[in-house]
């Protein structure tokens, strides 16, 4: 089933308004959703948006807190997302990380007190795409085992690069495990087996069986212990910079909200022309496309390229829905 992007858009924001979000932040959070699910991540739009809306009515999300400048370091601010949406405080603090860097070449906002972002990319591209390079990641409950470990005691801890390439922006938006949640749960749903070990079952064997994984909460870090230790890291620097809470303090609620985020962009036209930035990323593009692909018909694609293809084909045919959760919202 298919449904077009304006449509999408349209019954989230009708949803979002019916909830107490004004005009202009139901416009915004509506088409951060609608946009997730038209580069092919649904699972952080429109299979998200329900459990968002839970949120809200449960009061975890107050559809109206923004977020709020708590300190200032120069080209550092700390501030206070209030609980509220998390899309909405990320988009914001993007754009006053941006709005740093023209000013000192680098601005970093540590974000605490905020909700789940949904897809971390968004931002990235949102940087991007204003000429921006951008870091950032966000903490989350614990929902992974630390290497060597049994229980979950690491967040998944997404993190998000991006560069400036015109309208082709190379972002990179990753789970520091093997595949996010949100995945993992979409693959059960649908009955379909991961396409490489994803976690562990319950008899401590590696697995693509998402259902077997998501049972014995024992998802495989990125790189085993690299992706452990890079989470570890994620989280406390995510901490120290926004003042916020830890994964461990995080998963002492009884859900995940009140997550620490940080941004960090960088005005890299300042060292240089923005010809001469879209220069030399196409120059690092160039030669992957030169690579020989494992699969004839295929090829190699730069972070973000498939995301593009996915939007152009979306755009064009309609986002693909799991019907279930099309008619959820529908009927909110």
């Amino acid at each position: 089933m298919r449904v077009t992007f304006e449509e999408m858009k349209r019954e989230f924001e009708r949803v979002l308004r019916s909830r107490g979000f004004s005009d202009g932040r139901a416009v915004r959070c509506a088409a951060i959703f609608a946009e997730n699910s038209l580069v092919g991540v649904a699972s952080h739009g429109l299979n998200r948006f329900p459990g968002f809306i839970e949120f809200v009515e449960r009061g975890l999300v107050k559809p109206a807190a923004e977020a709020e400048l708590v300190s200032s370091f120069g080209a550092w601010e700390q501030w206070d997302g209030n609980l509220g949406p998390g899309p909405l405080n990320a988009y914001q603090c993007t754009e006053r990380a941006m709005t740093l860097a023209r000013q000192h070449g680098v601005g970093c906002v540590g974000l605490r007190n905020t909700n789940h972002w949904m897809r971390g990319g968004y931002f990235g591209w949102q940087a991007a795409q204003a000429g921006f390079a951008l870091i950032a990641w966000t903490n989350t409950k614990p929902n992974a085992p630390a290497w060597g470990g049994l229980d979950p005691r690491i967040g998944n801890n997404p993190l998000v690069l991006a560069v400036p390439n015109g309208a082709t922006p190379v972002v990179l938006d990753m789970a520091m495990t093997q595949f996010s949640i949100g995945r993992m749960e979409t693959a059960r749903r649908s009955g379909t087996t991961l396409p490489v070990p994803g976690g562990y079952d319950a008899a401590g064997n590696l697995s693509q069986d998402p259902a077997a994984i998501l049972e014995a909460n024992r998802a495989l870090p990125i790189g085993y212990w690299k992706g452990s230790g890079l989470a570890i890291l994620l989280d406390l620097v995510a901490v120290l910079v926004s003042g916020g809470l830890a994964t461990h303090e995080i998963g002492q609620r009884e859900t995940e909200y009140g997550v620490a985020q940080l941004f960090i962009a960088f005005d890299v036209t300042q060292a240089s022309s923005a010809a001469l930035v879209n220069q030399a990323v196409e120059g690092v593009i160039a030669d992957l496309r030169t690579a020989t692909p494992v699969t004839p018909d295929d090829a190699v694609l730069s972070p973000g390229e498939r995301a593009l293809r996915t939007r152009r084909e979306n755009m064009a045919h309609g986002i693909p829905v799991e019907p279930a959760i099309w008619q959820r919202v529908l009927a909110m």
